[in-house]
């Protein structure tokens, strides 16, 4: 194979054909230092957003000139890739706490997750835009021109490539400066690495294969020329050459079997029981590594009208199950030659009539509406004079290690573009040519004219060609696996790093019961804890799942506050002895508990009390009361006072709901930062709270329970408890973790301490992991969650409140029917914990959460009553090898389709 490629400077290519192309990157993410330029989307956006991206596009096309090239490349990914990713922040060489030899906790769930992976079709979608660049001058053009024959005859030499001058090189620079200022603004792109380019030929002769690894390239500086001596010199591509190509070669079956006799051979196909050669439209391309084939379709015959939101055909390319690689040759015309053009066909339209006249048939009706259509397109080229007409070439191309996966999968492709009303050829003799089209640097062969298209420009824009949809975070932990996508495709989140990102951490949870709200906040939870982070708990639930899980995920790193068992003190004069926070922490708990003003008498006796105490060589709530009583015996006003405060400190003290607070008896709870107190559990199960109508009524209030007056009271102490400990180091995060919020929600103090984590917690490195049934229950500050996930809603009325809670509109009946009855179908084996789920990015897509194979998470994670614990490994999707319909995550094909066909163009 002759490789296209004589020079690289950067990102600009000087090619054997003469040309000079700019080759960029689109949607790239973080450059190496750590500068973002990406606008990746998810699958599902709002109209707005998505008519929003199509003007973008649109105005990228008509600000483009000549004839650039557009390529949607399916990268190879590794486990190992991921594991890195996994790993990212993360140490897995100690343990969370640095203090021990043992391995980090993580390494087990990285693991996990690379046992999980190990063998599965992964693949991410890479875009790459190819400008040619052309100079005005003609010395320039000859220059070009004798480079390019100097390359053919120096092939057939030997010799190395004529080098460049360091003029020509500064002046294709400057022209691919101004491409760069005529785009910006539309997409989002940086110039591509000479790395990255050669990646783009050895992928396209590695399809079927292993192939070298694109995260590889984005960091090598490899295969780049320098100038030396006012020339450009660049190293030998050659070796990149080392591929032969067979059009129809030798079926993968046959060469398998034993080398046939050369008698054999000799004899012709249809005697040796061999298929005809017209029938084996695939490429082999052999390497060192081995023989893959390859199938190439080319884009026919596009349909005449198509609704908006199903004309994003490249885009409906990541719902099969295999991956597909796209090429598209654009040549850009302007309004005015278009229409001249137009109007030349119409000429001919107008002979042909007049021939078809002379017939007793008379005129066809496909006449008829050729001419339809082209007074349309004249009309909607005539609409503004920067309108450009689209002359496009598309090829697809599928891909397997034997022809009989390739065929298969070429068929199924044929298959869904069909039922889009588009047809797609796959030529017998032109494979070749269709692949010499997706490699950088080559020219489109003159013999697929045929299969051009003509669109203008929004119209093109429709077919989602710029479309990079991805759900999750960058790195972060292994959430599940990305539904909206045919091959599996991992979905990380990172809540740690999003403070980092100046972006919020917490994470709103809201679906049905059952829906898998409370496995996701415990492996969320989970993944804090192990990666070295704090995490701190309420469980509110009488089975306690919380406190059995900590126990178990969480071993020798955790510590259960149980309130109704009281093994553990949370007197907030104990643990926060010597800290000034101490005497105000008491004293909101005690006039709370009380019913008392503290800027009234009582509140003045009370204070005192309490700064008593705090000074004492031994604090606690008990040397309040102690306090008081000396008042008391001292008499007078102040002794009245505080003998009325006794009585009522006497009544909580003695009940067994207050004795964590009361009992200095008790061991008291460790905050500070260390192994132990990495994963904190406050168990309330006994605690009630006033009723929400209690709240507003001083004498409703006066007139409950003392149990609902303790608990109430109690509820402050783990609000102030958990406020302290995760503001109190900004630089290690910490999470607090509220399962059916609604509990926390009902009361003043509850309420506040929510808001004051969603509006402080990201400058303090806190964020909040929040479950609830319905979007209300999570507050009415809930528009502040930056990470939301909803789940199974049966009630059409509640589902368009998480609609709206997730950004997307809460009257789209096809997003209705999708919340309310296709995510985690019940009673359907393999379906539990999908989620529709939007992370910062404003990237939603759907997702299904996975529990990792590791004993001690997966043992005690569910609260399925009736159940086995958890299976581990029991979610391994299947490999892309097994088949080509879809993993056994995915629902049946055809309700993929059709759920996917909300995708939004790029």
């Amino acid at each position: 194979m002759r490789v296209p490629i004589r020079h690289l400077a950067g990102h600009l290519l000087w090619s054997t054909h003469g040309t000079v192309w700019a080759i960029y990157r689109l949607n790239p993410g973080p450059d190496e230092n750590g500068h973002v330029e990406e606008t990746v989307v998810g699958t599902y956006v709002p109209a707005a957003v998505r008519e929003e991206l199509l003007g973008r596009i649109t105005h990228l096309v008509r600000s483009l000139s000549g004839a650039p090239r557009l390529y949607g490349l399916c990268a190879q990914v590794d486990p190992g890739e991921i594991a890195w990713r996994m790993v990212d922040g993360v140490d897995p060489d100690t343990a969370s706490a640095g203090r021990t030899q043992e391995p980090h906790p993580w390494v087990e769930t990285v693991e996990a997750a690379l046992d999980l992976l190990d063998g599965q079709e992964m693949h991410r979608r890479t875009l790459w835009l190819a400008v040619p660049l052309h100079t005005d001058g003609s010395t320039r053009n000859i220059s070009q021109t004798a480079g390019a024959l100097w390359a053919e005859l120096s092939e057939s030499l030997g010799l190395r490539p004529a080098p460049v001058s360091r003029t020509e090189v500064d002046d294709y620079r400057d022209q691919a400066a101004r491409v760069e200022a005529q785009v910006g603004g539309s997409v989002a792109l940086r110039p591509a690495r000479p790395a990255e380019v050669v990646w783009m030929l050895q992928h396209a002769v590695s399809r079927g294969l292993a192939e070298p690894l694109l995260a590889e390239a984005e960091t090598s500086k490899a295969y780049g020329g320098d100038i030396h001596n006012g020339r450009l010199r660049s190293p030998s591509y050659a070796d990149l050459g080392q591929v032969r190509l067979a059009e129809g070669g030798k079926p993968s079956a046959a060469s398998e079997s034993a080398a046939p006799s050369k008698e054999h051979a000799a004899r012709p196909w249809w005697r040796r029981g061999q298929t005809s050669p017209l029938a084996r439209r695939w490429l082999q391309v052999e390497t060192d590594a081995g023989s893959g084939y390859q199938a190439h379709l080319a884009l026919a015959e596009c349909p005449p009208a198509i609704a908006a939101d199903s004309a994003d055909l490249l885009a409906q390319l990541e719902s099969l199950a295999f991956p597909v690689d796209f090429c598209v040759d654009l040549s850009l015309v302007e309004s005015e030659k278009a229409k001249a053009q137009i109007q030349r066909k119409r000429t001919e339209l107008v002979d042909q009539a007049d021939q078809y006249d002379a017939r007793p048939t008379g005129m066809p009706a496909s006449l008829l509406k050729a001419a339809q259509d082209l007074g349309e397109l004249d009309q909607r080229l005539s609409r503004s004079s920067v309108e450009v007409e689209v002359q496009s070439v598309t090829t697809l191309t599928v891909w397997g290690a034997t022809t009989q996966l390739c065929d298969v999968r070429a068929r199924a492709l044929a298959a869904l573009l069909k039922k889009a009303d588009y047809r797609a050829v796959r030529p017998a003799g032109l494979q070749e040519a269709l692949f010499a089209l997706g490699l950088p640097g080559t020219v489109r062969p003159g013999v697929l004219r045929e299969f051009v298209q003509h669109q203008v420009s929004e119209d093109w824009a429709l077919l989602g060609a710029f479309t990079a949809c991805e759900a999750g975070d960058p790195t972060g932990m292994f959430i599940g696996i990305d539904m909206d996508c045919g091959t599996t495709r991992p979905v990380l989140v990172n809540l740690a790093d999003a403070p980092k990102a100046d972006t919020s951490a917490s994470f709103g949870i809201v679906g049905d019961p059952g829906a898998g709200k409370s496995v996701m906040e415990k492996l969320l939870t989970q993944s804090v804890v192990d990666r070295g982070e704090r995490a701190i708990c309420v469980d509110r639930t009488p089975l306690k799942e919380w406190a059995h899980f900590a126990r178990t995920a969480a071993q020798d790193r955790c510590q259960i506050i149980d309130v109704a068992t009281a093994e553990l003190s949370i007197d907030p004069l104990r643990i926060f002895a010597g800290h000034p926070q101490a005497a105000h922490y008491a004293l909101s708990y005690l006039t709370l508990q009380l019913g008392i003003g503290p800027m009234t008498v009582q509140g003045g006796v009370l204070h005192r009390a309490v700064q008593q105490a705090a000074a004492h060589t031994q604090p606690s709530m008990r040397q309040v009361v102690v306090a008081l009583e000396e008042m008391t015996a001292a008499g007078g006003t102040q002794g009245d006072t505080a003998a009325g405060l006794v009585n009522l400190l006497q009544i909580v003290a003695t009940n067994p709901l207050a004795a964590m607070v009361f009992d200095p008896a008790l061991p008291v709870v460790q905050l500070d930062d260390n192994r132990t107190s990495d994963m904190i559990v406050f168990t309330t199960a006994g605690l009630t709270l006033p009723p929400e109508e209690a709240f507003g009524n001083d004498e409703i209030l006066r007139r409950q329970p003392l149990e609902a007056l303790i608990g109430r009271a109690v509820l402050y102490l783990i609000a102030a408890i958990a406020r302290q400990t995760a503001f109190a180091d900004a630089d290690r995060f910490c999470a607090l973790a509220v399962d059916e919020l609604w509990w926390l929600t009902s009361s003043a103090e509850g309420t506040a301490l929510v808001s004051e984590f969603l509006h402080d917690g990201r400058k303090h490195g806190a964020g909040l992991i929040a479950g609830a049934q319905v979007d209300e229950e999570l507050g009415p500050d809930r528009g502040l969650f930056a990470y939301r996930a909803l789940g199974r809603t049966a009630d059409r009325e509640h589902a368009a409140g998480g609609l709206r809670f997730i950004g997307l509109d809460p009257a789209d009946e096809e997003l209705l029917r999708l919340v309310t009855t296709r995510l985690s179908p019940p009673r359907q084996k393999g379906r539990e914990g999908e989620v529709l789920l939007t992370c910062p990015r404003q990237n939603t897509g759907r997702v299904k959460v996975i529990i990792p194979a590791v004993e001690r998470i997966a043992s005690r994670i569910t609260t399925t009553p009736g159940t086995p614990p958890a299976p581990t490994g029991a979610e391994r999707p299947r490999g892309a090898e097994d088949s080509v319909s879809a993993p056994v995550t995915e629902p049946a094909g055809a309700e993929r389709h059709d759920e996917n066909r909300k995708r939004t163009v790029r």
